[in-house]
């Protein structure tokens, strides 16, 4: 089995977006860089792992996007859009609702954060007045931001119960997210609103089909498996913001956008994501179905002829500590085709391109949308983590989930609103 071809790989060729990715002591962006980029970078290099740190950069993002509006005016508001700030400058504002949201998700780092707003706008082009006023405007509106999640059930005591009967031991590592379930989604009505339909039975054809191949490409010392597909399932162990937040990094900076319509594309991209997360968690600790690890050292007792047992197999790194249906990262990814998708498809991109911490010096590239979603739908396979019918329900549910939260977000003005959630 190989990669597609619009898929492979090509070495050691940089991507401007993953340059931005700045820490808080480094020098200043030029000022001609998009103030919405550069923040939305800066959030992703210190956010929380995985959906966490993704449901953080919401917050910021939401934070820049209802602060530039309240000066443009050109969308309907997420939650808010302030009145008498005209002539406030619109880079200070967003800036200064980044710098504050961060402030409040991450108090522990409050100096670096209040330093990197005080550099940043010292390189804006707007007077005094227009700096100071848009940043009491961003202040304000990420408070706002900021409280309006606060009961967002993300604080949650874990409720979950592991199977198991009196006296069985049972493994004893905490299940990640188990409280996403019940977490209020930014623009979805309700988490279970694109659940879907049960995983394939066992003692399918399908599911004796996709356990044979998970069992022989996604096992550790798997010999089918090609040192390709292996880079790719280890390029794909990255999680969070940062491995998805670059392409609309790249889209933004590729077509010029005005800063209000960059600052909507960041918070589209960030709350699309979030919801996804959201989504895909209630449909795993709906259907708790097992992942390759335990099936395939169950394999005699699923009923399914076809299916031989191995003890001893391991997959290519840890299994993730949560139900296997349906594929999250699947999810991530179809949810962020389906939004670049709503704002024309790469149209003049040639390419996206990402890097990644798990395989440094290593850029992957795509010329269709297509290509990127199977890229990740196979890494997973091959990294023994999901089964090929779980892969093709997330990428689904995540165009599904993109789709909505596209037409239901901040709108324009002549379009219906949504109301803030």
């Amino acid at each position: 089995m190989k990669a597609p071809v619009s898929a492979r790989l090509r070495r050691k060729r940089p991507v401007i977006l993953f340059v931005v990715l700045i820490s808080f002591g480094s020098a200043v962006l030029p000022c001609h860089a998009d103030v919405v980029t550069d923040w939305d970078a800066k959030a992703s290099a210190v956010a929380s792992p995985a959906a966490l740190g993704e449901r953080e950069l919401a917050i910021v993002d939401l934070a820049m996007f209802d602060a530039v509006n309240s000066v443009a005016r050109q969308y309907r508001a997420y939650l808010i859009r302030e009145d008498g700030f005209g002539g406030a400058s619109a880079e200070a504002a967003a800036a200064g609702a980044a710098a504050t949201a961060l402030v409040k998700l991450h108090p522990e780092r409050a100096a670096d954060f209040k330093s990197a707003l005080d550099d940043y706008v010292k390189g804006l082009s707007a007077s005094h007045n227009e700096v100071e006023k848009g940043i009491q405007l961003g202040e304000m509106v990420a408070l706002r931001v900021f409280d309006s999640r606060a009961a967002d059930g993300s604080t949650g005591v874990d409720p979950y119960r592991p199977r198991t009967q009196p006296g069985v031991y049972v493994p004893t590592a905490t299940a990640v997210a188990a409280t996403w379930p019940t977490l209020r989604p930014f623009v979805l009505e309700r988490p279970d609103q694109f659940r879907p339909g049960p995983p394939v039975a066992l003692t399918s054809q399908e599911w004796a089909s996709d356990y044979n191949e998970v069992k022989a490409y996604g096992a550790r010392n798997s010999m089918l498996r090609t040192p390709e597909q292996t880079e790719t399932a280890k390029f794909w162990l990255m999680t969070g913001p940062q491995a998805y937040h670059p392409i609309a990094r790249q889209i933004i900076t590729a077509r010029h956008m005005k800063l209000v319509d960059s600052a909507r594309l960041m918070a589209l991209f960030a709350v699309a994501l979030t919801d996804a997360y959201i989504a895909v968690f209630d449909a795993k600790y709906h259907y708790e179905f097992w992942r390759p690890i335990t099936a395939i050292r169950n394999g005699d007792v699923d009923g399914n002829p076809a299916t031989e047992v191995d003890p001893s197999w391991q997959p290519l790194d840890a299994t993730p500590l949560h139900p296997e249906y349906p594929c999250a990262h699947c999810i991530l990814s179809g949810a962020a085709a389906a939004l670049i998708e709503s704002y024309g498809g790469l149209r003049d991109l040639p390419e996206i391109s990402l890097t990644s911490p798990t395989t440094p010096g290593i850029t992957h590239r795509w010329s269709s949308l297509d290509a990127f979603t199977n890229e990740v739908a196979n890494a997973r396979v091959w990294a023994g983590f999901h089964y090929r019918s779980s892969a093709r329900v997330g990428t689904a549910m995540g165009r599904e989930v993109g789709r909505y939260v596209a037409t239901h977000f901040a709108q324009p003005e002549n379009h219906a609103a949504h109301a803030p959630r």
